[in-house]
């Protein structure tokens, strides 16, 4: 499987995107030519990205493609549970993070299936909550990577039927997390309960920053209630806790993710140009991970933990980001099943190889999540 890079034509808008003042997007639909679509294949490869990386990709995304179901869903195939949802959303953000499109490249059709089934399912919802019957229990992490994945197909190279549909999702779906927010500013696994914890949280707040960046409409108080609940939950150690309400130990996944969620929300530390409070509340996070969640550490959630990982090292860049992907490349090579796939956090293989073959396509940045 050849690799391609996309062209500074493609990029150009996205930059635009991501560089201007909340709220300041362009005017054009999600139809517009001038949006994003692919190039030609490209021989030079990122730094740090080996050909034995690059093998690793194609296998692992052959594997996804291979799995995928009739209907553009991936499930776990490994737990009890098989949530279609967020192994769909992951599995497609996996193939988009290639430079496939929904439209264009060799993963197009894959991701185009998979984009259809997650509008199906959402169209389904009569209150905005992007998930199957059999997931409600767990609701809010699918609906999380959804918005997630949408939000990344949303602005592409689409027709204006297709781009009107997602803007709608996308907007009910907002709304729904919003509502759902608890009076703390964090999530818990189901709408509605006024609890909260910090996976969850996370991944709406990611969520949200997605969807405000391709311009849908996005509370600002939602995402400063948010980010200061992640704040509240620091322990003294830097790192952050399960809940404000139950507090206990740092937990490392949940640290990592919080690293990401600052930095998408425009929370900064001293090496980046911070400055004040927020700055060191940032910089004790960033020196908890450093030691807590190494590549290789002991961890009940070790590929979650790595997905945010290595986004925040990537968006920090620099030594922290050249020493990083190296181990977790080198880590993840050896871990990759001979069918192409990898095992993750005992989830399944279509999780563990989303998220391995994300991670290890960092450094193309084709994603606009992964825009510095």
């Amino acid at each position: 499987m050849m690799r391609f890079k996309i062209s500074i034509l493609t990029v150009l808008p996205v930059l635009l995107v991501l560089v201007m003042p909340l709220g300041d997007y362009p005017s054009g639909s999600a139809g517009d030519s001038s949006l994003a679509w692919c190039a030609a294949p490209g021989p030079v490869l990122p730094p740090m990205v080996t050909p034995a990386t690059v093998k690793a990709i194609d296998r692992g995304l052959e594997y996804l493609i291979k799995t995928q179901r009739a209907n553009g869903s991936w499930v776990s195939g490994y737990s009890s549970y098989d949530y279609p949802v967020v192994m769909t959303s992951l599995a497609g953000l996996a193939l988009l993070s290639s430079g496939s499109t929904p439209e264009t490249g060799p993963y197009a059709k894959y991701i185009r299936k998979a984009m259809y089934y997650i509008l199906r399912v959402a169209e389904a919802s009569k209150d905005g909550l992007i998930c199957t019957h059999a997931s409600r229990f767990r609701s809010m992490y699918g609906h999380g990577f959804a918005m997630l994945f949408l939000a990344e197909c949303y602005g592409m190279d689409l027709d204006e039927k297709t781009g009107k549909r997602i803007r709608k999702v996308l907007d009910k779906a907002v709304a729904l997390t919003a509502k759902a927010q608890s009076s703390q500013g964090g999530w818990i696994y189901t709408p509605y309960q006024n609890c909260d914890e910090g996976s969850v949280t996370v991944t709406q707040l990611q969520a949200l920053r997605a969807c405000k960046n391709v311009g849908i409409k996005v509370p600002e108080k939602t995402i400063t209630r948010a980010v200061e609940y992640l704040k509240k939950c620091q322990n003294p150690d830097g790192g952050i806790c399960y809940s404000i309400r139950s507090r206990g130990s740092s937990r490392p996944p949940i640290s990592a993710a919080a690293i990401t969620c600052f930095y998408s929300a425009g929370v900064y530390d001293r090496q980046s140009g911070g400055m004040g409070k927020e700055a060191e509340m940032v910089e004790k996070l960033v020196n908890y991970c450093r030691h807590a969640a190494r590549v290789g550490s002991a961890s009940g959630h070790y590929y979650y933990m790595h997905f945010y990982m290595a986004q925040a090292w990537y968006h920090r860049g620099g030594k922290d980001w050249t020493d990083y992907y190296p181990k977790i490349r080198d880590h993840l090579l050896r871990l990759q099943n001979p069918d192409g796939s990898w095992m993750g956090d005992y989830v399944g293989t279509t999780y563990g190889t989303a998220i391995a073959t994300f991670i290890l396509q960092l450094p193309y940045g084709y994603l606009p999540i992964c825009e510095r």
